[in-house]
C-alpha cells in the first residue's frame, strides 16, 4: 500500500512565510512550488531504519485568488485585484503545481469581497486612543473574504481514500482541528494518520486523533537561497531534500 499527502494550501503558505520571512524566493512561484513538492516527498522518508514509502498522490487544496474590481473604503478609488501581485503569484503557483508529478490540485471557492473590515493593528490603535477615525487609510482595511469548500474537500478525500482502500497512510499538512472527524474515521479503518503542522502548536483534540506528529519543511528550492536563511531556532527537521 502507499501514502497520500494532503496539503492545506493556505495554511502551508502562511507558515512558509512565517518560517522563511527573509527569503526573497517566497515571491517566486517556481521556488515555492518546488518547496511544496519537496516537502511532500520528504515526508515519505519517516525514519533512519525505514524504507521510503510509496507515494499514491499529493493533494494541494486552495482557492483561486480574488479577480475583480472593488472600490476602496477610504479613497473610493477602484482597484483591480486581478492585477495584484498576490493574484499573479497564486495563479502562477497553481499552474506550476499542476505540472508536478503525482500532484492533484483541489480548488474551493472564495466568497465575499464586497465589504471591508478593519485590520487588527488598526483596531487596537483605535481602542487605545492612539489614532482617530480620520487618520485611517485604505491600508488599514482588508476585504472580508472566506474560503469555501476547502475543508470539505480535504475531509471527503480522507474518507474516500480510506474507504476505497487506496492507501494505508495519510499525511496531513495542516493545523486545523476541523479534520478530526475524518482523522477518526481513517484511524478506525486502520489507516495511519500523520500530521505535519509546520511547527505550529495544534489543538489537543487534533493531537488525540492522529498516529504521529512530525514537523518537516524542505529547506530550499535552490542552494543559493541558503544565503537568506531565516530558519527558526529549534527547527531541527528543516532539511533539504
Amino acid at each position: 500500500m502507499s501514502t497520500a499527502i494532503l496539503i492545506d494550501g493556505a495554511f502551508f503558505l502562511v507558515r512558509l512565510n512565517s518560517l522563511y520571512h527573509a527569503w526573497p524566493g517566497l515571491t517566486d512561484p517556481d521556488q515555492v512550488a518546488t518547496i511544496i513538492h519537496r516537502t511532500a516527498l520528504g515526508m515519505l522518508k519517516q525514519g533512519e531504519t525505514e524504507a521510503r514509502r510509496n507515494l499514491y498522490r499529493i493533494f494541494f487544496y486552495d482557492c483561486p485568488p480574488l479577480q475583480k474590481r472593488v472600490t476602496l473604503p477610504v479613497s473610493r478609488q477602484t482597484r483591480n485585484y486581478a492585477q495584484t501581485d498576490m493574484a499573479t503569484f497564486r495563479l502562477s503557483l497553481h499552474a506550476r503545481l499542476r505540472a508536478k508529478r503525482k500532484m492533484a490540485l483541489r480548488l474551493g471557492t472564495l466568497k465575499g469581497g464586497t465589504s471591508w473590515r478593519l485590520k487588527a493593528p488598526a483596531t487596537q490603535e483605535l481602542l487605545k486612543g492612539r489614532r482617530g477615525w480620520a487618520s485611517l487609510t485604505d491600508d488599514d482595511f482588508e476585504l472580508d473574504l472566506r474560503q469555501k469548500g476547502v475543508d470539505m474537500r480535504i475531509g471527503l478525500d480522507m474518507a474516500s481514500l480510506t474507504l476505497k482502500r487506496f492507501v494505508d497512510q495519510i499525511i496531513l499538512i495542516s493545523g486545523d482541528a476541523d479534520f478530526v472527524p475524518a482523522a477518526k474515521l481513517a484511524r478506525r479503518e486502520g489507516v495511519d494518520v500523520i500530521l505535519n503542522p509546520l511547527w505550529k502548536p495544534i489543538p489537543e483534540d487534533l493531537n488525540e486523533h492522529i498516529d504521529g506528529l512530525r514537523n518537516y519543511l524542505a529547506r530550499y528550492a535552490t542552494p543559493a537561497a541558503a544565503e537568506a536563511d531565516a530558519v527558526p531556532s529549534g527547527a531541527d527537521d528543516l532539511l533539504e531534500t
